[in-house]
């Protein structure tokens, strides 16, 4: 537990810290705490909490700010003094917002503040996966010279799903390399994608169209996976699937079989379900993969970002004032 100094203009509040990367590569975030005169205390147990264990742990908090724990109607319950809740990071899917909105309790996230990060990672992976240098890096270190082939970007058409903030991002990046650029969001005017350097596009065209294709939604529609066994047959030959935002966007074994049969030309991804994913998961025995431990967010500027935002959050709803990111 840390215990942090009152600070001016906010009575102290007690905030539950359950993600162990708060402030893990930045103080501004501690420094935000104490300046609102906010006392933190951190979770016991292995990051995600089960809802069991989490809801024998808010107690009396005031504000519980999580990273991919569940949070639903028994741990909304188990905290009577629990006013808002605090997700370090974007996506709150983990969250059960009608259960939050029922209670009276605000949900706030950190919109933008991974964007960058995770655009990063996301052209990394597709770089990696393309030109093979993970197995490259290996043969060298084994004493091989082997010669690995793969695709180059310029010419080809990649396609990106969901283009909100980290989508946008992905696009600029990759605008460097020289593929036409396709994107799907219905959630986006088509003019804010031309003036973005992209054409606007169905789902359907997306897989018939690409080369490469990236994912950035927040989570599955209705529970049911946007790459499914009958996309992956719609596909053209060769194509590259990255996916750095949910992995129920995703059939895993679906994709697994596709990577086996050559259906697929290669799949990245930093993120799993479940996470971690189990010894016996078939995606971790297919071929012409690459995978990272869902650390998209995790660079020192993206963890100041996010930490400072959710904590300014948290201290204006304590205080009676209105959150900037409210998602309810």
């Amino acid at each position: 537990m840390t215990d942090l100094e009152d600070g001016p203009g906010l009575a102290l509040g007690d905030v539950l810290i359950t993600t162990p990367s708060f402030g893990q590569h930045s103080e501004e975030p501690w420094d935000e705490l104490r300046r609102h005169g906010l006392q933190a205390r951190r979770a016991s147990g292995q990051h995600p909490l089960s809802t069991a264990d989490l809801a024998q742990q808010v107690g009396s908090c005031d504000a519980l700010l999580v990273g991919l724990d569940i949070v639903d109607a028994q741990v909304m319950d188990a905290a009577p003094r629990l006013r808002v809740i605090a997700k370090h990071g974007v996506g709150t899917d983990n969250i059960d917002l009608e259960a939050a909105r029922k209670r009276g309790i605000t949900v706030v996230n950190a919109p933008g503040g991974n964007s960058d990060a995770v655009a990063d990672l996301t052209l990394g992976l597709l770089l990696a996966l393309a030109r093979q240098i993970v197995p490259a890096h290996a043969s060298v270190m084994a004493g091989r010279w082997d010669r690995f082939f793969g695709p180059q970007l310029s010419g080809r058409t990649m396609g990106v799903v969901g283009f909100g903030r980290i989508g946008q991002a992905v696009a600029r990046r990759a605008q460097g390399f020289g593929p036409r650029l396709l994107a799907h969001d219905p959630f986006v005017p088509a003019e804010v994608m031309h003036a973005a350097g992209v054409t606007p596009a169905s789902l359907d065209e997306i897989f018939l169209l690409c080369d490469v294709i990236t994912l950035h939604l927040p989570s599955a529609p209705n529970g049911t996976p946007i790459v499914s066994g009958d996309v992956l047959q719609r596909l053209k030959p060769g194509t590259l699937l990255v996916n750095a935002a949910r992995g129920d966007l995703v059939d895993g074994p679906a994709i697994a079989e596709a990577l086996s049969s050559g259906a697929l030309g290669g799949y990245a991804a930093d993120a799993f379900t479940p996470e971690p994913p189990p010894a016996d998961h078939p995606l971790l025995k297919a071929p012409r993969t690459l995978f990272t431990p869902h650390i998209g967010a995790f660079t020192d500027m993206s963890n100041a970002a996010m930490g400072t935002t959710v904590v300014g959050d948290i201290a204006r709803v304590l205080n009676g004032d209105a959150a900037v990111n409210a998602v309810v």
